[in-house]
């Protein structure tokens, strides 16, 4: 379909394009929508419910003080000078925001199958859209990290930002991307391959002991050198290391496992578009 104006297209809407199409002058023509989407799901998810936008507060809350409890005083996995309940708040603040952005973005095409069967616009707003809205998820948490922080900080905890925290903004661009080609990846092989959706919850959990939220990299690395490289070759266990180093100045910063995850986010992210622009073409007699 075309639209012309005194004879002169503007817009040319075909299913025939490039295998290597990424529009990206078409997406900020429809950033209008995105936003309209994104002010959608921060509304209409807890709409209807009785806490409202706490339930973004008391989620990571109830699961760090579970870590403390099994992790830290049960298991007794040692924290250094950070107390363990902020160690794991910080953690699980960041990985939150990963997970939100990776199952939020991996039924794109099952749950918005009506709507993309009715009207045009740039399938990929979708996806953009929650990793966006999740942004304001994960600003609410860090508010809550930083008043516990303060809190510790206070009554004399050994604590304090490291100067690396400038780049923290480009971890959570990076966060964001990883995410949102993953997603966007199971959201594609899920329209033909259904039973994938119900093996989601159970991949991002294994993925969480993966990704060292509730435990020090070094502590693998020097209890279980066997299984270390599980956890070494995991991008987002370097991300989460990092997080806890600029903003509590524990564990290692590690400028090589960055570029690593830098590299990999860049390669999931060129083939998340790829396969997501080519199966939206076809999608809709498949879902």
């Amino acid at each position: 379909m075309s639209i012309s104006t005194n004879n002169k297209w503007l817009y040319t809407i075909s299913s025939n394009r490039k295998f290597i199409d990424f529009n990206f002058e078409e997406i900020w023509k429809y950033r209008d929508l995105m936003f309209l989407f994104v002010k959608r799901n921060v509304i209409t998810v807890y709409k209807q419910t009785i806490l409202g936008p706490l339930w973004y507060l008391i989620q990571p809350l109830f699961t760090a003080l579970t870590f403390t409890i099994i992790f830290n005083k049960v298991a007794n996995i040692e924290t250094g000078q950070v107390p363990s309940f902020l160690f794991n708040l910080a953690g699980i603040s960041v990985w939150t925001y990963f997970k939100s952005c990776l199952t939020g973005t991996s039924n794109t095409f099952a749950s918005n199958a009506g709507m993309f069967s009715k009207v045009y616009f740039p399938r990929i707003i979708i996806p953009l859209s929650v990793v966006i809205t999740n942004l304001f998820k994960f600003g609410i948490q860090l508010l809550i990290f930083i008043g516990f922080y303060i809190y510790y900080y206070v009554n004399g905890a050994q604590i304090h930002v490291n100067g690396l925290i400038i780049l923290f903004p480009v971890l959570v661009v990076i966060m964001g991307l990883f995410g949102l080609g993953i997603g966007m990846l199971i959201s594609s092989m899920v329209t033909k391959y259904k039973d994938l959706k119900f093996l989601i919850g159970f991949g991002v959990q294994l993925l969480m002991y993966l990704s060292a939220v509730m435990y020090p990299l070094s502590l693998m690395r020097e209890k279980l050198p066997r299984f270390a490289w599980l956890v070494e070759y995991n991008p987002m266990a370097y991300v989460v290391e990092t997080a806890r180093f600029m903003l509590l100045s524990d564990g290692t910063m590690s400028w090589y496992g960055l570029l690593y995850t830098c590299v990999i986010t860049l390669i999931v992210l060129f083939f998340g578009i790829l396969i997501f622009n080519a199966t939206e073409k076809k999608f809709i007699d498949t879902v």
